[in-house]
C-alpha cells in the first residue's frame, strides 16, 4: 500500500499522542521532525524511531515529505501552514487554524491555488462518543433538533499551568482555547451556522500563578474571559454557549441537543469516549446507548489519519480547513458581536462533516474506509 510521507513541525507536549497513534496505521508514516529547538527535534526522533531531523524551514522544502503535521503555538499556525502549502504539500494543523480571520483566509487561499488540502485539529468529533451522537440523531432519534446548549466553565489555568500568561492575551481566553472542540461538535450534529451574538466580559483584570514554576507572578488579562453566546444554525437549530475562565463551580452538562421528540446528552467534546443518552419524548428515564464507532481512546491524531487516507483516495478530508475556519469565523463573530452590540452574520460556511463509517476502529481502517 502507498503511504503518506508526513513530516512534524513542533515537537512540544502535544506531539507525543501523534506520534504514539500514528504507530496504530499503515497508511501513513512521520519520517522528519522539526523544531526551532534542534536538540528537542533530536530526542523527539531518537525516541520514536524518526528518520529525519531537520529546522522547521528544511522539512518544508523537503521533496520526500507529502504533509506537514503542524503542531507549533497558534501565532505560528499561519506562516508554517502557507510556507507548506506554497511548497506543494497537505497540512494538517493543531487548533485554532489561526489566530486572525486574515489569516485563516490566507491558509485557505494558498491550498486552493497548490491544489493541496489543509486538515485541522480538534479531531475529537471523530472520536466514538460524539460520532455515535451524530448517528442518533441521522436515524432520528430526537427527532428534529431544535436547539441545543454547551458548556465550558473553569477558573482558568494559572493555577496547574507552568506558564498559562498566553492564555490571557489575544488569541487565547475560553473561546479561543476550548471554543473549537465545542463548535466543531455542535457542527458535525447540525451543520453550518448562518449568524451568532454575544456577551463578553473580563472578571479578573489581574491573574496570580499559583502553579510552581512562575508562583506570585502577576498576569494582567487583556481578552474576554467570560463569553456568552447564541448561534444560529441554517438548519433552523439555535443554541447558547458559555465559555468561561472565571467560574468557580459549575454542575452543568458539557452539550445537551434538544429535539422535538426527544433529548440527548452529548459527551465531552475534548475526549473521544461517551457516555452519550438519550431520552424520548415519552421515556421516563435516560437509556446511554452503546457506542456505535471506535476511537473512544485517546484518538489526538485521528484527523490527520483520515486526512492520510483521503489523500490516497483524492477527497478533501473530513476534519478540513473549510470546517476550522468556519469555527474561527464564529469565535470571532461572538466578540464582534459584543463589541458591536449586533448580531454577526457569518461570511463563512462549510458542509456539515460525513460521519465516520460505523463500527470503525484503527484496526479495521482501511477496511471500513474503502466500502462506498
Amino acid at each position: 500500500m502507498k503511504k503518506v510521507r508526513v513530516g512534524l513541525i513542533g515537537c512540544g507536549f502535544i506531539s507525543e499522542i501523534y506520534l504514539n497513534n500514528a504507530k496504530e496505521f499503515n497508511f501513513y508514516d512521520i519520517t522528519a521532525c522539526a523544531d526551532l529547538d534542534i536538540s528537542r527535534a533530536k530526542a523527539t526522533a531518537k525516541k520514536h524511531g524518526v528518520e529525519k531531523v531537520y529546522t522547521p524551514n528544511e522539512l518544508i522544502q523537503d521533496p520526500d515529505i507529502d504533509l506537514v503535521l503542524n503542531l507549533t503555538i497558534p501565532a505560528a499556525h499561519a506562516d508554517i501552514a502557507v510556507q507548506a502549502l506554497r511548497s506543494g504539500k497537505h497540512v494538517y494543523s493543531e487548533k485554532p487554524l489561526a489566530v486572525t480571520r486574515e489569516e485563516g483566509q490566507a491558509i485557505l487561499e494558498a491550498a486552493k491555488e497548490s491544489g493541496c488540502y489543509v486538515g485541522n485539529a480538534p479531531d475529537t468529533f471523530l472520536g466514538g462518543g460524539i460520532q455515535t451522537a451524530c448517528r442518533l440523531i441521522e436515524e432520528g432519534r430526537i427527532g428534529r433538533p431544535v436547539s441545543a446548549t454547551a458548556f465550558m466553565m473553569n477558573h482558568g489555568h494559572e493555577h496547574w499551568h507552568p506558564d498559562p500568561g498566553f492564555y490571557y492575551q489575544k488569541g487565547g481566553g475560553p473561546m479561543f482555547d476550548m471554543g473549537p472542540y465545542y463548535i466543531t461538535a455542535l457542527i458535525s450534529m447540525m451543520g453550518p451556522v448562518k449568524r451568532v451574538t454575544g456577551a463578553v466580559n473580563v472578571t479578573f483584570p489581574e491573574r496570580t500563578i499559583s502553579s510552581e514554576q512562575k508562583r506570585g507572578e502577576k498576569i494582567q488579562v487583556n481578552t474576554p474571559t467570560q463569553i456568552n453566546g447564541v448561534m444560529e444554525f441554517h438548519q433552523g437549530a439555535v443554541a447558547s454557549i458559555i465559555t468561561s475562565f472565571d467560574t468557580w463551580h459549575h454542575n452543568l452538562p458539557f452539550i445537551e441537543v434538544y429535539g422535538d421528540e426527544g433529548s440527548l446528552v452529548v459527551p465531552d467534546p475534548n475526549t473521544f469516549d461517551g457516555p452519550v443518552r438519550v431520552r424520548r419524548k415519552d421515556e421516563e428515564q435516560w437509556s446511554e446507548i452503546p457506542l456505535t464507532h471506535g476511537f473512544s481512546q485517546n484518538s489526538r491524531g485521528i484527523g490527520l489519519a483520515e486526512m492520510a487516507y483521503a489523500i490516497l483516495e483524492g477527497r478533501p478530508p473530513r476534519a478540513s480547513g473549510d470546517l476550522a475556519y468556519h469555527v474561527l469565523d464564529i469565535m470571532h463573530g461572538f466578540h464582534d458581536a459584543a463589541a458591536q452590540g449586533r448580531h454577526y452574520e457569518l461570511s463563512s460556511t462549510c458542509d456539515r462533516p460525513l460521519p465516520l463509517p460505523e463500527g470503525i476502529d484503527q484496526n479495521n481502517f482501511h477496511e471500513r474506509m474503502s466500502v462506498k
